[in-house]
């Protein structure tokens, strides 16, 4: 896609930044994408594996509100189905047959979602910022759209936010991730009749999900009581996370009879993957063309407006040269017809 057959539009500035409300099932369907994934996706970034769920958790319900924003606008739009875990490049949106792949930033610190509110025009001096090795990589085209988000929500990592927001009748979401020699084991092969016990001195309700033979994900449900070993009826071939509903208070073991290994999961090696999410902002977008002939480096391990300090190289465009979302929108329709 040329410039030649779009006519100059206006940059983005903070009149054309797009609010959209941060509904509860938002962030239930980024979690269960997210989990549903972990077999086929890798922590590029590094990090804790809680933190790289929590982001691609806020990734998905970014792409979920925006897929309500164009049903609400009435402007058409496809989904693409096949597979989309064990692609290494996912999109969820095309518009008029163009690729739209939805780049979302997560932010967490209260001082920045609190002038994000108070001042929207701060993130028109944020980047827009695209990991180096996905631009480059093979399957896009020059007519495929970038867009560029921004999702302000809080997170509770630690035990004590944890406790804090259990104790507010929050929601959350614990989970365990088992380590890679469990969750995609070098030969595939049934584990046997796994065991589990728990060390507390109450009853514990815990949730094993992994794979089986023909890598079908299966979810078993398990009551723990007191230092009792249960073992579950279900064959897995792979465990991918252990999911609790409340948070443990002592270790939870659970055995591997064909490996002769027992995994002890300590009170303080669980994450919860709840994102609080308070507003989606949808900021501008570029097509892939246009963003290559604008971008600029940026070295890993920059400081920037969303990151601490970014973990890949990037490439990045001002936010606010971006092109207003209300533009895009025009076109989603000429497209269509």
């Amino acid at each position: 896609m040329s410039n030649s057959l779009y006519p100059y539009f206006p940059v983005v500035n903070s009149s054309h930044l797009i609010h959209l409300p941060y509904t509860r099932d938002l962030t239930e369907g980024g979690i269960a994408y997210a989990l549903h994934s972990l077999p086929y996706t890798y922590n590029r970034m590094g990090g804790s594996p809680y933190d790289r769920l929590r982001r691609i958790a806020a990734g998905v319900a970014v792409e979920l509100a925006f897929r309500r924003y164009l049903a609400e606008q009435n402007v058409p739009f496809d989904v693409k189905g096949a597979t989309p875990f064990t692609e290494p490049d996912r999109y969820d949106v095309a518009l008029g047959g163009r690729r739209c792949d939805i780049k979302s930033f997560l932010i967490t610190y209260r001082e920045q979602i609190a002038e994000m509110k108070r001042n929207p025009q701060v993130v028109l001096n944020a980047p827009a910022l695209i990991p180096s090795d996905q631009n480059a990589a093979e399957g896009h085209t020059d007519r495929d759209i970038y867009l560029f988000a921004f999702l302000a929500g809080l997170v509770a990592a630690s035990v004590e936010d944890i406790q804090k927001a259990i104790y507010k009748n929050q929601p959350v979401h614990l989970v365990h991730v088992m380590p890679d020699s469990w969750l995609r084991p070098s030969a595939w092969k049934p584990l046997g009749r796994l065991v589990l016990k728990s060390e507390s001195e109450e009853s514990q309700i815990v949730e094993v999900t992994g794979q089986v033979e023909g890598r079908e994900t299966r979810t078993s449900v398990v009551e723990l009581p007191p230092a009792t070993r249960v073992q579950i009826e279900e064959e897995f071939f792979s465990v991918t996370y252990i999911q609790s509903k409340s948070l443990p208070d002592a270790r939870i073991g659970i055995h591997s009879p064909v490996r002769k290994e027992t995994y002890l999961i300590h009170p303080l090696e669980w994450g919860n993957i709840w994102v609080y999410g308070m507003n989606v902002l949808l900021a501008g977008w570029l097509t892939r063309e246009e963003f290559n002939q604008r971008a600029s480096p940026l070295q890993e391990g920059a400081r920037v407006f969303q990151y601490d300090r970014t973990r890949v190289k990037n490439r990045f465009v001002p936010i606010r040269d971006l092109k207003p979302i209300a533009v895009l929108l025009e076109h989603a329709r000429e497209w269509n017809q």
